[in-house]
């Protein structure tokens, strides 16, 4: 990072013992998650590193060299040795006798798989000849900040021999591909003593003759960046601050009424999972005087602009005087006017082979003393298109703070976001999960059903908020999940349904970490058994509070959430059999859960005209994971039907017409189909998943 008070250098944490042990390639793995490690030597996904290794030809030739270098699309942070692509150095230097120019530059690609070696599956990326082609065992391409800052700087080549003299040299911008890395090779004839160069508007590269000597290397030339920009960048960042910083509760207040509006127009086609970052380096940046004309210059290094598009949209938003009913009723011109700039955009650049126009929504949305927001098509890539543009901001204070900023001429933008190469990539894809984008609140959501439900969905491409008043299962559920589908896509929150302050703050934090909201799984319950005359008060009202006034809460709340994105929406009641049909020594339970059914009937009703849908599950006997079972209830249960609580369950079993257990994932299986497109023109209606009981047919 660039500023002052995160200045401190980057540590040499390479461990003669540990890489003693390795072998040539190991080490190659070694250094590359070393580097990966700390955001201010790369970014997610960016950067590669490479090794030219001797190993033995399996056809039986003896000996060969191997380039390990990192695979297409692959993260030198988390990468395993499966992720690194392995070529054979002699075909790859007989490729430049194939070379036939500029023009002809993309043609390369399609030879890389014939210079595979033993096999491997792993794609090489189009950097492999700018790593092939440099003439050192070893070879890292970073994106650092600080370097990024140099490289961006109108005066690029003078502060890099200004900062690193004869030591590191530098190439002006050209495209990643088989010219550059020929430009490489050529300045490394030229400059033997060189041990590394700038990239213009791109990166850093170095070079060393050990895995070692080629990390130590990296750091040693990015600490020297960062040191010489903390002595020579002393003027106000972004040309100072001319706007307040609103208070960090008052700007998740903001971000929570922005992200879902944004959503639901920007979702028309694609949905979209937001994330919000107030941090401090985007705080400086939307507070400053230059914040418009530098995001509009749009950002330098590719790995940058391909994941923030050609600039960001600048939110009309004053935190001197805040009214963000005023910003809300701007948003929609404004989304207007971007999506038409970008257009003009696309068609001032399109060449006659150009892919067609992609979705022209922006990426980023800056608001004035709030932060930043970022939209795409998971959590995740939201997330890191975030990260990359508080890369591009460092990169703007170093630059600007020196000399001037320049970005990524629009041409090369264009080049690059619709490069042929990258639209095959993009064609590649698997296809998305069915819940791709969308966004679900599950109450209950730490119980046997909850989280059967939670994982159902998750499985299927949803981001996913548990919501639960156990705060020690919940934190074991989000943990399990965690594990299972990475932690980007579930959160939770403590939620007792029956308090209303505490309902609509569980929901505003949802939209601060996900944008928005698709589907509620209201499926918070509990369980009781009382004859009648020994029904208290309290009793009746616990049951009342929490499977209707609870579900009527959460259900407000998500209603007003989809009023606002204007984007539709899912609501799925988890009620039981015993709402159809009625139980001895449960009337509290069974009135409380008929008035769950019907209140879904009435919300149906209410949300249809803005493709609200509204349905209701209806478990029964569900004993295996369910909270509910777990105390009293079991054991009154067993006492109305006179058998012990271990036959219970088989009770359960004869009595239904199929005679099957109903387990937690039997409802969850319902839960998704109601909540997915699947059923996306039932609203209104119960399906019974209780092995089949005639008092509970709906007809």
């Amino acid at each position: 990072m660039l500023e002052k008070n995160q200045g401190a250098r980057l540590a040499n944490l390479w461990d003669d013992a540990k890489a003693s042990t390795m072998s040539e390639s190991e080490r190659l793995l070694y250094r590359s998650n070393l580097l990966g490690s700390d955001k201010r030597i790369t970014n997610y996904g960016g950067g590669n590193t490479s090794a030219k290794v001797i190993e033995a030809d399996p056809l039986g030739a003896g000996v060969v060299e191997v380039l390990w270098v990192k695979g297409s699309g692959g993260d030198v942070g988390t990468i395993k040795m499966d992720g690194f692509a392995t070529l054979y150095m002699e075909k790859l230097n007989a490729l430049k006798g194939l070379y036939r120019g500029l023009e002809h530059e993309d043609e390369m690609v399609g030879y890389l798989p014939h210079c595979t070696f033993n096999l491997n599956p792993r794609a090489a990326s189009i950097d492999t000849p700018l790593h092939a082609y440099v003439p050192k065992k070893h070879v890292d391409h970073m994106h650092p900040d600080a370097i990024i800052a140099i490289a961006a700087a109108k005066n690029s080549r003078e502060l890099t021999q200004q900062i690193f003299g004869e030591d590191i040299g530098w190439l002006p911008w050209k495209r990643p591909g088989f010219e550059l890395g020929l430009w490489l090779e050529k300045f490394c004839l030229k400059n033997p003593n060189a041990r590394g160069l700038v990239l213009e508007s791109h990166g850093l590269f170095t070079w060393g003759d050990t895995a070692k000597e080629c990390y130590e290397t990296t750091v040693e030339i990015i600490n020297k960046a960062i040191g010489w920009f903390e002595g020579n960048n002393t003027v106000p960042a972004f040309g100072g601050a001319v706007k307040p910083v609103l208070a960090a509760a008052e700007r998740r207040a903001v971000a929570e009424k922005l992200m879902p509006v944004i959503r639901g127009m920007i979702s028309q086609d694609e949905k979209k999972v937001g994330h919000f970052d107030d941090g401090e380096a985007v705080l400086d940046f939307v507070t400053s005087r230059d914040l418009a004309p530098l995001a509009a210059l749009g950002t330098s290094c590719p790995d940058h602009f391909l994941r923030t598009k050609i600039r960001p949209l600048v939110v009309d938003f004053d935190p001197a005087s805040p009214d963000v009913d005023k910003t809300l009723a701007g948003l929609a011109d404004a989304v207007a006017a971007y999506r038409a700039d970008y257009a003009a955009y696309y068609e001032r650049c399109k060449r006659d082979n150009s892919p067609g126009m992609r979705d022209p929504n922006a990426v980023v949305y800056l608001v004035p003393g709030v932060g930043m927001i970022t939209f795409a098509k998971d959590k995740a890539t939201a997330r890191i298109s975030g990260e990359f543009y508080v890369n591009a901001i460092n990169v703007m204070r170093g630059a600007s703070g020196v000399s001037e900023y320049v970005g990524l001429p629009e041409q090369e933008a264009f080049d690059i976001e619709y490069w042929l190469l990258e639209e095959a990539k993009l064609q590649r894809m698997p296809k998305p999960k069915s819940l791709a984008g969308r966004i679900a609140l599950v109450t209950g959501g730490a119980g046997g059903i909850g989280k059967a439900t939670a994982n159902r969905l998750m499985a299927e491409g949803a981001c996913v908020v548990l919501a639960d008043i156990d705060e020690t299962a919940l934190a074991a559920a989000q943990s399990e999940l965690a594990a299972r589908y990475g932690k980007d896509v579930v959160r939770s929150v403590a939620m007792n349904v029956t308090d209303e302050a505490l309902v609509a703050k569980s929901f505003a934090d949802t939209l601060v970490e996900f944008g928005g909201l698709d589907i509620l799984v209201s499926n918070a319950g509990l369980a009781s058994s009382a004859v009648i005359e020994e029904t208290t008060l309290e009793l009746w009202n616990r049951n009342i509070g929490i499977l209707a006034t609870g579900y009527f809460l959460v259900a407000r709340e998500a209603f007003r959430i989809f009023r606002r994105q204007k984007a539709g929406g899912n609501v799925v009641f988890v009620a039981s059999k015993n709402g159809l049909a009625a139980s001895p020594g449960a009337s509290a339970y069974c009135t409380a859960k008929a008035a769950e059914i019907h209140l879904a009937r009435c919300l149906a009703l209410e949300g249809a005209s803005e493709q609200i849908r509204v349905n209701v599950v209806n478990p029964d006997a569900v004993l295996r994971g369910s909270k509910i079972w777990t105390g009293e209830w079991k054991e009154q249960r067993a006492a109305i039907y006179k058998t012990d609580t271990e036959g219970l369950e088989a009770l359960y079993r004869e009595r239904s017409m199929l005679k099957l257990s109903v387990f937690p994932e039997d409802i969850a299986e319902a839960i998704y189909f109601l909540a997915s497109d699947m059923s996306a023109k039932s609203t209104g209606n119960i399906v019974n998943v209780d092995a089949g009981n005639a008092q509970s047919f709906t007809r």
